[in-house]
């Protein structure tokens, strides 16, 4: 049985699942505005948003007829309660992340262009 760590490390892996959690870190999110951004299917969206609920990163739920999605970050305290097992690595402040998150982006699009 695969270790939960190596679902959140591989949905990590991903530029456009750490943008979709960076966007998950304002407020929860309908699919289809999670999709908004990017430059592929909403059938894509929805696998990156599988990989992401299956590692315990996020939520979804159905309002409605509208399926939204949450940001779970237990998954990440996981992640870094194991980090710091090697004693190199600090808590993760969630706000110093999402301001990473952020400037990854900010990296991303700016060499796109």
């Amino acid at each position: 049985m695969p270790n939960p760590l190596d679902h959140v490390f591989a949905a990590l892996s991903d530029p456009t699942r750490r943008a979709i959690l960076t966007m998950l870190l304002e407020d929860d999110m309908a699919v289809t505005d999670v999709a908004e951004p990017f430059a592929i299917s909403l059938a894509a969206i929805s696998k990156h948003l599988m990989i992401l609920s299956r590692a315990g990163l996020i939520s979804q739920e159905r309002r409605g007829r509208v399926k939204w999605c949450k940001l779970d970050p237990d998954a990440l305290k996981q992640a870094s309660v194991w980090m710091q097992g090697f004693g190199q690595f600090e808590p993760v402040n969630l706000e110093a992340f999402e301001r990473f998150l952020k400037a990854e982006l900010l990296d991303d699009s700016s060499s796109e262009v």
